[in-house]
């Protein structure tokens, strides 16, 4: 079993930045890779970003390619997603989540199927 629990989300002026952090509980946390999702009102929920377990390798979706950073520590078992230049269409839930099989192709991280275990969310609304 993995607990996630996401915090840093909140209201933020567009061109502003937010950082949201991730902690996991439960299994070896530096075992496993982490994925980053949001959904917007009456949207699909939508992948962000990845990690693979050591952090060596990370994978962003093209909307916020350039923008976006996902990171982890493995020493404080915590996950997160250092967001900037945000803008009015970044508004959504964000969702942190992790993938304990063993992964078998890097695109499969892209699918919120690929994932077992998911925190609770945390709101981010950007202002224009």
């Amino acid at each position: 079993q993995v607990q996630l629990v996401e915090s840093g989300g909140g209201l933020v002026q567009a061109g502003g930045s937010l950082r949201l952090s991730c902690a996991a509980s439960g299994r070896t946390f530096s075992s496993y890779a982490m994925g980053w999702f949001r959904r917007a009102p009456g949207k699909e929920r939508d992948f962000v970003a990845a990690i693979n377990w050591s952090g060596g390798s990370t994978y962003y979706a093209d909307s916020v390619k350039a923008r976006f950073t996902i990171s982890r520590d493995n020493a404080k078992n915590t996950v997160y997603l250092q967001m900037n230049s945000l803008k009015p269409e970044d508004t959504a839930v964000y969702y942190c989540a992790a993938s304990v099989r063993p992964l078998r192709y890097v695109w499969l991280l892209f699918r919120p199927s690929e994932y077992d275990y998911w925190g609770q969310g945390t709101q981010v609304t950007v202002s224009s």
